[in-house]
């Protein structure tokens, strides 16, 4: 299989001759993004480039066109921070304390007036290291979901929106993103330094990780407070998905960096899980039925919007600036998608206090020692009010029953 796959990368990539791949679907674009043989994709390095290559090929042959880069390219040389606390900071210099990164972008350009900006990020964590939750030495993190994912649906759209039929109204410029995992870096860089007029940019769709939709269809949607036009749209074309709604135009993903420039924006991401960041996040374990409904969802969004005027920009509250300070962790994984009364436990992490105590995936807590827990913001309450060492109740419904255990933090 990796051969095959190695083989197609280099046709597809490196072929002089013309090579149409239009009909190339979301499965064979993940498969190839999240081969071996791209090292994870790490910021700055061969694999990522070999990755842009590609990339840049598919807008290519999807018959897009470059937008007054360097082809398909703008690169960006940026000196890595050593305080995780501080930002990356963009530079002129090229020299062995500095990287280089590329964003990848193409323009459709239908003639309008206001353009859309779809985007996903393209760069993973390489071998591992910095923010990788794999402590058993280096190995590929191959990034199937995060965000091969991304790219392959925003690639996927590329295509659609072209097709007889598809909304014409606005121009559509395709960014894929580098640098996210080292701090937002490409999404920043673009904004601070676009291809195109973002005074004319209507609003700005984001994707990643959409590759695991649950049995639930269950879809998360951040920056719906980012228009007023908004949330009719992505509740009006949801069909046989279960929308979970969040406001804020901050998070953390390439969404925000539009954000911060007054552009409305949407995210979509289906869900955390146990292979995030995690050299097990492959390609066999992704939902690409679950990706076609999501896909179809953001175009119905898409082609609802179509016949609006440039969407009207709101500020809403940054969720992050009220998040408390932990002194402990229970441990677990939170199902960032789960819309009831709680909070329920997508993974348990090894030897922590919620494994000791016997919890479970699954397991909702909906109480902390004294402190009821309704939802993540007071689960992250109730957890800042516990020092290491202590002993706390902790009530959780497994079942369908309530159970109460005892955690040690």
């Amino acid at each position: 299989m990796r051969a095959i796959l190695v083989i197609l990368i280099a046709i597809v990539v490196f072929s002089c001759k013309e090579t149409q791949v239009n009909s190339v679907s979301m499965k064979e674009d993940v498969a190839i993004l999240a081969n071996d043989s791209l090292n994870g994709r790490k910021t700055g390095s061969d694999g990522e480039r070999k990755a842009a290559d590609y990339i840049a090929k598919r807008f290519e042959d999807l018959g897009l066109q470059p937008k007054r880069l360097e082809g398909f390219f703008q690169k960006f040389t940026y000196k890595a921070s050593k305080n995780p606390h501080q930002e990356a900071e963009f530079t002129a210099e090229n020299n062995e304390s500095t990287k280089t990164g590329q964003n990848v972008i193409a323009f459709l350009d239908n003639k309008a007036e206001n353009t859309v900006v779809i985007g996903a990020h393209y760069d993973h964590l390489g071998m591992g290291g910095e923010g990788s939750l794999y402590r058993e030495g280096k190995a590929i993190h191959n990034g199937a979901d995060d965000n091969a994912s991304g790219v392959a649906m925003m690639l996927h759209l590329a295509d659609s929106l072209q097709k007889k039929g598809s909304p014409k109204n606005n121009n559509y410029l395709f960014i894929a993103f580098s640098g996210e995992e080292e701090g937002l870096l490409g999404s920043n860089y673009f904004v601070k330094n676009p291809t195109i007029d973002t005074k004319k940019v209507t609003y700005m769709l984001n994707m990643d990780m959409v590759g695991r939709l649950n049995s639930e269809n269950t879809l998360a949607v951040y920056g719906v407070g980012t228009s007023p036009i908004f949330k009719q749209a992505v509740n009006a074309n949801a069909r046989e998905l279960k929308i979970a709604e969040n406001e804020s135009g901050v998070g953390p993903s390439d969404h925000t960096s539009f954000y911060l420039a007054n552009i409305p924006v949407l995210h979509f991401f289906t869900g955390q899980h146990e292979d995030y960041h995690k050299p097990s996040d492959d390609a066999e374990k992704v939902n690409f039925e679950g990706m076609k409904i999501v896909s179809n969802y953001i175009f119905s969004i898409i082609k609802d919007l179509d016949n609006q005027p440039k969407l009207p920009f709101k500020k809403t509250k940054n969720e992050s600036e009220v998040v408390p300070e932990f002194k402990v962790t229970l441990g677990v994984v939170p199902d960032y998608l789960f819309s009831g009364k709680g909070m329920r436990i997508d993974g348990v992490s090894e030897d922590k206090p919620a494994q000791k105590a016997g919890l479970q995936k699954g397991d909702i807590v909906v109480k902390m020692g004294d402190f009821e827990v309704t939802d993540m913001m007071s689960y992250m309450k109730s957890l800042s009010k516990f020092e290491k060492g202590q002993t706390a109740k902790v009530t959780i419904e497994r079942g369908g029953e309530l159970k109460e255990v005892e955690v040690t933090f």
